[in-house]
């Protein structure tokens, strides 16, 4: 059989990342005495040498694709833990140096509605990437959660109201695979942040404590990204967390974004 793949290519230059984006399938997550059921998009990655044309695709998929079957029967405590599982299996059939593997899926949580206590599902956007290099493991979690803010300044010029605007939060935190982190506890961070959280279901009486909540706490973007990264800084250590907001605004026709980053 001829091996293309293990000709030298015409550039001898290492590639930092060769694989696949956008596969699906279904993974089972057993956390804190709940099921969670995603279809991720998964991309997997992992270097190439400078002496190898290409990747053997056909069997860097059907490796996967077994590995991923073995998986996914299983339960797992979370997705960098079936993703650990995944790359450490992949390293038998491909020799790499360094390797990643990424999910991007949602997260529900139940809620309850501010005054009529109505039980709502809130959906939201995670990231779950997990990169192992020469053998050291690094995990990275990003939640996005959508709330709103009300502009202060207007409210302090105008005094009789002020514009309002449904804003995006997102979380972003790279640690240690051991450093155990839960996505709902972002998720509550970043929505915590806001003038006020947004929920899919709200009576009428819902509805005016939103609003008023609102006008009582009024914030810039700025304000909620340096809060993001206040209460994330309190509640997660050993870890660079990244936040950020952008606010999708009701009176203008440009967007306001705000961005920071510590480490604990």
């Amino acid at each position: 059989m001829i091996n293309t793949q293990d000709e030298s290519p015409a550039h001898q230059l290492k590639l930092e990342r060769v694989g696949i984006k956008n596969l699906k399938t279904l993974i089972k997550i057993n956390r804190n005495n709940k099921e969670y059921r995603h279809i991720p998009k998964i991309n997997i990655f992992m270097d190439l040498n400078e002496d190898k044309k290409g990747v053997h695709m056909s069997r860097f998929i059907e490796s996967i694709t077994e590995i991923l079957e073995d998986e996914v029967r299983d339960y797992h405590k979370s997705l960098e833990q079936i993703g650990k599982h995944i790359l450490e299996k992949l390293k038998i059939k491909h020799s790499y140096v360094s390797a990643e593997i990424e999910f991007e899926s949602e997260i529900p949580t139940q809620e309850l509605t501010p005054v009529s206590k109505k039980d709502t599902i809130e959906i939201h956007d995670i990231k779950v990437r997990l990169k192992n290099n020469n053998g050291s493991w690094t995990k990275i979690l990003e939640v996005s959660v959508v709330g709103n803010t009300a502009c202060p300044h207007a409210l302090a010029v105008n005094k009789k109201g002020t514009h309002i605007q449904r804003a995006v939060g997102k979380l972003k935190i790279e640690t240690d695979f051991n450093n155990d982190i839960d996505l709902e506890d972002m998720i509550e961070a970043v929505n915590s942040s806001f003038s006020s959280k947004v929920f899919t279901l709200l009576k009428t009486d819902d509805e005016s404590f939103v609003v008023d909540k609102m006008h009582d706490n009024p914030l810039f973007v700025e304000d909620v990204c340096r809060n993001i990264l206040s209460l994330a800084s309190l509640k997660f250590k050993k870890s660079k967390i990244c936040a950020e907001c952008l606010s999708y605004e009701s009176i203008h026709r440009h967007d306001v974004f705000a961005e920071g980053v510590v480490e604990t």
